[in-house]
């Protein structure tokens, strides 16, 4: 891994086998599919454009050329809002167009990488390291170094090993 030129979007349309995502806020609302969210907290149906979004080309894409494109969320209940609906509408959706989701529930055991930021590997190879500020908005990635990745692809492990597939979680504990 090296430190990369390219940007986030780039690599999530050129990674060539798979793409990791380790979530680790309960609030990014402000990071994308606002207006979504915004339906989900006054009970209307998801919009059509949320439904078709960009996202879901990439996954499907992605996907259907054989790439593998995955996540764990670690989290705490009661779910906050905006989790209640990532889980329940976006997870929901991005599933269905292929996407792998895992939950790493921190309720009732401790967090096996607390020190975890928000991040995108790559290949196991290039590592986004993702910035939000407090209230859940996005403010860039940082691609790092070769000398983190050992850090990266053990904190990737660590949250596979500890989480269960979305759907087996959702199942016991949705709403």
């Amino acid at each position: 891994m090296t430190t990369s030129s390219k940007s986030l979007g780039e690599w999530l349309e050129g990674f060539e086998r798979e793409a990791f995502r380790l979530e680790t806020l309960d609030d990014y609302s402000k990071s994308g599919g606002v207006e979504a969210y915004q339906a989900f907290l006054a009970g209307e149906p998801q919009p059509e454009s949320y439904k078709k979004s960009g996202w879901i080309t990439t996954v499907g894409d992605a996907v259907r050329s054989g790439k593998r494109i995955y996540r764990v969320h670690i989290l705490a209940r009661p779910l906050t809002d905006y989790l209640r609906f990532e889980l329940s509408w976006g997870y929901r959706r991005n599933m269905a167009a292929g996407e792998e989701l895992y939950i790493l529930d921190t309720t009732t055991q401790g967090n096996p990488i607390a020190d975890a930021p928000d991040f995108w590997m790559f290949d196991e190879r290039a590592v986004g390291k993702m910035r939000y500020t407090r209230d859940g908005r996005y403010t860039g990635s940082e691609f790092l170094g070769e000398d983190q990745l050992s850090a990266y692809l053990t904190f990737r492990d660590k949250a596979m090993e500890h989480a269960i597939p979305f759907t087996e979680w959702w199942a016991k504990y949705g709403e």
